[in-house]
C-alpha cells in the first residue's frame, strides 16, 4: 500500500475552549488548517459537529492529537481525548488514529511568527495551525511507510491507515 490511501485525513487538536481542525489533500501530501469548533464549558463534546465538518470536507479518517505530558505520560486531558475518540468511533465508521501532539502548539506559534504574523487575538488560528502541524507530521511519516500513534479499536477497518 502507498503511504496514504486516496482520501482526506481530518486532524483534531482537542482543547478546553476550542478544537482546532485541519484537513489533508486527497493525495496525503499537504495539510491545511480547517478552522475551529468552539466549546462551551460544562457541555457535552461536540461530536455531531465534528462528524458534520468531517463529512463536509470529504474526510476518510480522523487523526486526534493525544495530549501527553512532557515525559510521554497520560494526563486527565489524555483520558478525555481517548474517551471522546471512543465515543466518536461508536457513532461513525471512519478510522480514528491517536497521535502524540506534544509541541504542536509551540510549533504552530513559531510558524505564525516566522511568517511575520502576530498571534495576539488569533487563538483560533493557532489551534487550527496546531492541528495542521499534527497532520503534517502524520503525512510525512506515512510517506515513508510509517504510521504514527495508535488506531482506536472499533473505528472503521483501519483504512485509510496502513498497518505499521
Amino acid at each position: 500500500m502507498s503511504a496514504v490511501s486516496a482520501g482526506r485525513l481530518f486532524a483534531v487538536d482537542w482543547g478546553d475552549k476550542r478544537i482546532g481542525l485541519a484537513i489533508s489533500d486527497e493525495l496525503g501530501m499537504l495539510a491545511s488548517p480547517a478552522g475551529i469548533i468552539a466549546r462551551r464549558a460544562g457541555k457535552r463534546p461536540p461530536l455531531a459537529e465534528l462528524m458534520r465538518q468531517a463529512e463536509a470536507l470529504g474526510a476518510t479518517g480522523y487523526v486526534f492529537g493525544l495530549p501527553l505530558d512532557p515525559s510521554g505520560g497520560e494526563t486527565d486531558r489524555t483520558r478525555e481525548v481517548r474517551e471522546v475518540a471512543a465515543k466518536l468511533a461508536s457513532r461513525q465508521a471512519l478510522p480514528i488514529r491517536l497521535v502524540d501532539e506534544r509541541f504542536t502548539t509551540s510549533s504552530a506559534l513559531r510558524s505564525i511568527k516566522e511568517q511575520g504574523g502576530s498571534t495576539r487575538g488569533r487563538k483560533g488560528d493557532v489551534d487550527a495551525m496546531a492541528a495542521c502541524v499534527l497532520l503534517e507530521g502524520v503525512l510525512r511519516a506515512a510517506s515513508q511507510g510509517v504510521w504514527l500513534g495508535e488506531l482506536v479499536v472499533g473505528a472503521g477497518d483501519g483504512e485509510p491507515f496502513a498497518q505499521a
